[in-house]
């Protein structure tokens, strides 16, 4: 076992794989000599050459089709697009061509492609970096969507979503590359150093897809959240004083409903998380899903407390932000809603 950033854990699933299998090639925007723009690739091209981890220019579509050609052939790529909000160009070749490999091909061709994705604010990235466009793929069926929110899931999932034989979108959440994210910019950052999920198991290991995570447990209600947002609010439940079934979705295609839906209807209020924003955000998913699943153990409406339905703003990126004062007014409504 190793202290880990996410970082580390990320590169550490990447070099356990590519030992494990000479298939899996890792190809981007300065993911080879420069080791990626977070550094996540680092030392990979020179640990196994520029075959297996290379430089692309700067074209997503190029990258994504690329890969997709790859993995129809046989390899196992792992493409990096730099920042979510640079995925859109290569949206059309990840909607109809990975997507539907294995459908149109009556199973013939599969696509092992499991696309990289920083995503989410948090770093005062911009309106061209901050982006949170998840939803976007859990709509489309044939692909799996997966975000991980610490070191140790991170490198589990990952390695589980490289060895899927379907398309996997891996979304790491920026902000908690270097450490969990409370919600308070007046804070001192934390690391992964003294954290209990920056413990990082040495090797191969998988965290299955489709699997949620009970982060803490309690009787007042479920809260559901996924990448930064669960930091957020297991700081804001502490402080709060509320006992709570904080779950950690770590993949929202396929979702652990089972999970959910137990939990929801031992406490009967539930509370959704996310940082995109609300309109067709996953949350909306999600409160249909509990509705039609525990509509009868409800006890107060769900609550969703998401991003504004605005560009990302740079100046006020700490109010757009879904942050203890907006998830902390959310829970306490919730909690004081009369059955």
């Amino acid at each position: 076992m190793a202290r880990m950033s996410m970082i580390q854990a990320i590169n550490s699933a990447l070099d356990v794989t590519m030992g494990r299998d000479p298939d899996i090639v890792i190809l981007g925007e300065d993911v080879g000599y420069f080791g990626g723009v977070f550094r996540v690739t680092a030392g990979l091209q020179e640990k196994y050459g520029k075959e297996r981890c290379f430089d692309t220019p700067i074209t997503e579509c190029g990258i994504i089709g690329a890969a997709i050609g790859m993995a129809a052939y046989g390899l196992r790529p792992v493409p990096e697009i730099q920042f979510a909000d640079y995925v859109y160009p290569g949206l059309d070749q990840i909607v109809s061509e990975a997507a539907r490999l294995r459908h149109r091909s009556a199973g013939d061709f599969q696509c092992p492609l499991a696309i990289r994705i920083p995503f989410g604010g948090g770093i005062f990235g911009g309106q061209t970096h901050s982006q949170s466009p998840e939803a976007l793929f859990t709509h489309v069926a044939g692909i799996k969507t997966v975000v991980p929110s610490n070191p140790r899931d991170a490198k589990g999932l990952l390695i589980a979503a490289i060895e899927d034989n379907d398309p996997v979108i891996f979304f790491e959440p920026k902000r908690c590359y270097n450490g969990p994210f409370d919600g308070y910019y007046d804070r001192p950052a934390k690391t992964w150093a003294d954290h209990p999920d920056g413990e990082v198991e040495d090797g191969h290991y998988t965290v299955p897809l489709g699997k949620a995570r009970l982060v803490t447990e309690g009787n007042d209600l479920t809260v559901l959240a996924y990448g930064t947002m669960v930091h957020v609010a297991q700081q804001v439940l502490i402080e709060h004083g509320l006992s709570a079934d904080l779950i950690d979705l770590r993949t929202l295609i396929p979702l652990d409903i089972e999970t959910i839906e137990a939990s929801v209807k031992k406490t009967g209020r539930c509370a959704i998380i996310h940082e995109a924003t609300r309109t067709s955000g996953f949350g909306a998913e999600l409160s249909a899903l509990v509705q039609e699943r525990c509509f009868y153990h409800l006890e107060a409406p769900i609550e969703r407390v998401t991003g504004f339905d605005t560009p990302y703003p740079h100046s006020l990126e700490w109010s757009y932000f879904p942050g203890p004062v907006r998830i902390g007014e959310a829970l306490e409504r919730l909690v004081k809603a009369e059955a």
